[in-house]
C-alpha cells in the first residue's frame, strides 16, 4: 500500500531540483543488470560443475519470499536503517517521500516502490539460492513463511472486518452466539 498523496512533502513534485534524471535511474539499471548477469553467469558455472537449475516447484516459494523481502525493505520499521539516508519517515517510521534530489532521490524512489524492491529481492534471493543452494532454500523458507503469514493474517483482518460489518449490533458476553 503506497502512501495517500496528502502526506508528500509540500512542493516536492514540483520542485525541478528535486526531481531524479536519467542518468541517475541508469546508474541503478547498470548495477541491477551487473548483478544479473552475475547471477547468470554463476548459473552458467555450476551448471557446468552439475548444479541444476531452479526447479520450478520452488518458484512459489521464491515468490512469497520475494514479497516479504520486499514488503519489509519497503515498509516495515525494522527497515528504517536502511531507508533512512533516502527517504522521509513519519514518526512512526511509514515511509512518507523519497529525500533530496539525483541519485539520493532515485535510490529513495526505489525503497518506496514494493515492486521494485522486490525486482531487487528476486535478484538477491535467486543470486543466493544459486551460489549457495542450502543457504538459498533456508532463507527462501523463512521469508516464504513470513510471506504467507502477511498474506494469512491480512486475509483474516478482512474477514473479521466483513464480519463486523455484517453484524448489526455489537454482542455482549450474556448474548453468546449458539454452538452447533
Amino acid at each position: 500500500m503506497s502512501a495517500p498523496a496528502q502526506t508528500l512533502r509540500p512542493g516536492a513534485e514540483g520542485t525541478p531540483g528535486a526531481r531524479s534524471g536519467p542518468g541517475d535511474y541508469a546508474v541503478l539499471a547498470s548495477v541491477f543488470l551487473t548483478g544479473l548477469a552475475g547471477v547468470a553467469g554463476l548459473a552458467g558455472r555450476r551448471r557446468q560443475e552439475g548444479a541444476g537449475p531452479i526447479a520450478a516447484h520452488e518458484l512459489p516459494a521464491l515468490a512469497l519470499a520475494t514479497f516479504a523481502l520486499a514488503d519489509t525493505v519497503a515498509k516495515e520499521k525494522v527497515s528504517t536503517w536502511l531507508r533512512r539516508g533516502f527517504v522521509e519517515e513519519d514518526d512512526q517510521h511509514h515511509p512518507l517521500a523519497p529525500k533530496g534530489r539525483g541519485m539520493q532521490r532515485a535510490v529513495g524512489e526505489l525503497l518506496t516502490c514494493t515492486r521494485c524492491v522486490g525486482t531487487w529481492s528476486a535478484l538477491v534471493l535467486v543470486g543466493l539460492r544459486t551460489a549457495s543452494p542450502a543457504a538459498g532454500r533456508a532463507t527462501t523458507n523463512v521469508l516464504a513463511l513470513a510471506g504467507a503469514n502477511d498474506l494469512i493474517q491480512g486475509a483474516f483482518s478482512l474477514l473479521v472486518e466483513r464480519a463486523n460489518q455484517a453484524s448489526p449490533t455489537p454482542r455482549s458476553p450474556t448474548h453468546a452466539p449458539h454452538r452447533l
